[in-house]
Formats: structure tokens, C-alpha cells, sequence
């Protein structure tokens, strides 16, 4: 058995990042499978249970704005541990989607991580109260952390923005990264490398289904 609920998440700004698009941050049309899961877990995570995004919906006109921002032209390592200095300073232009809100459906199941001790009704008791009073872990954010999300749960009191009504398809997009692990000699599980995976995406009258979706890998 597994628990559902809707939420809706909302912004000024938004930047869910093409990786195929390294330079300069171009986004998707829209939130993705992982951006939306990544601000479920920002409320409530634990290793018992495993966010699964069944659908969203877009309830603004989606709509870009070209900006450009500071940004650092390489990442940190062992013998640049500090990159923040002013020659290392670049100015790159990102497309941003602007004024986003969207209905996120969903539900969580049970890992093998669950302790005997755990069970779904609980979980769900506990991501419902958060939802409700607005607590989270750490700040939700919408694609990139400069871009904080609003996040609210939606109940049949209190309902979610409607979806627009637009259909079309929105090309191949990032569904979620999946991990491989394996064992270091103390014995910790550790990541190993990573994988992205996609779907073709398709609106239809706002909403995108993630039901049946096919994940290609």
C-alpha cells in the first residue's frame, strides 16, 4: 500500500538545468521528475520511504527571461580548493523560467531500509503536518538555491491552482539519476557512479502523466 498527496509548489524563478547545456543554464519548460522529488525530500526525508511523482501539473503560462549572473569559472579540487576569487569570476547569461506554479501528485513507498518499527501511516501523518505548517529541513528551491520554492499541501478545502490549458509535447527530459553503489573496504556503502534517465515528455491540458511513463536509460 502506498500513501498519495498533492502538493503546490511555486516561484518567481526557476531553472531546471539541461545537462546536455554545460556553458551557460538553459532550463527545461517546466519542473522536472527529480527537481520535484528533490523538494518533497526538503520537507521530509528518510531513508524508510522513497518519494514517486506520479503527475504535475503547470498552472502558469510558461514563460522565459534571459539573465546574466556571476559565476565561477571551475569547481574546486585539491589543488584549487578555493574558487571565489576575483580572477576566477565569470559573467554567463542563463534562461530562466519566470513566475512558475505547478500541482505535484505523488506518493512515497517503503525502502529496505524501513525498520520494523516503521510503517507508511506514520510517514504519511508526519509529511501531511509539514506540509501544513510549512516546515522543511533545509529551503526548498526551484532547480538552482538562488530560486527558493513556496511549497503548500492541497486538500479538498483548500485546492491547487488550475492547469493550463495547453497541449503539446516538451521533448526528451530528465526523469531522475540513478546511483551505483558499492562496498569500501570499512565496510560503508558508497556511491560509486551515476546514470541520468529520460522520458519523452507530453502535456496534455497542462498536466504531465508520469504513470506509464517509459524511462529511457
Amino acid at each position: 500500500m502506498s500513501y498519495g498527496f498533492k502538493a503546490e509548489i511555486w516561484g518567481n524563478y526557476a531553472c531546471f538545468s539541461r545537462p546536455e547545456l554545460k556553458v551557460e543554464r538553459v532550463s527545461y519548460d517546466c519542473l522536472t521528475p527529480s527537481a520535484a522529488r528533490g523538494i518533497l525530500e526538503a520537507v521530509l526525508w528518510k531513508p524508510a520511504i522513497r518519494y514517486v511523482i506520479d503527475e504535475i501539473a503547470i498552472c502558469n503560462p510558461i514563460r522565459f527571461e534571459n539573465i546574466r549572473r556571476n559565476e565561477v569559472g571551475f569547481k574546486a579540487n585539491a589543488l584549487t580548493p578555493k574558487v571565489a576569487s576575483g580572477k576566477n569570476r565569470e559573467q554567463r547569461a542563463a534562461l530562466l523560467l519566470k513566475n512558475v506554479c505547478y500541482t505535484v501528485t505523488a506518493h512515497f513507498e517503503m525502502t529496505p531500509a524501513a525498520e520494523a518499527s516503521d510503517n507508511e501511516g506514520k510517514f504519511a501523518e508526519m509529511i501531511r503536518r509539514r506540509l501544513t505548517k510549512g516546515q522543511h529541513f533545509h529551503q526548498p528551491y526551484l532547480g538552482t538555491r538562488e530560486f527558493p520554492a513556496n511549497i503548500r499541501i492541497i486538500t479538498n478545502d483548500e485546492p491547487g491552482a488550475t492547469p493550463i490549458n495547453e497541449s503539446r509535447s516538451l521533448g526528451l527530459m530528465l526523469y531522475d539519476i540513478d546511483y551505483i553503489y558499492e562496498t569500501n573496504k570499512q565496510g560503508e556503502k558508497v556511491v560509486k557512479d551515476f546514470k541520468p534517465t529520460y522520458f519523452m515528455a507530453e502535456m496534455v491540458n497542462g498536466i504531465i502523466d508520469l504513470r506509464n511513463v517509459e524511462v529511457l536509460r
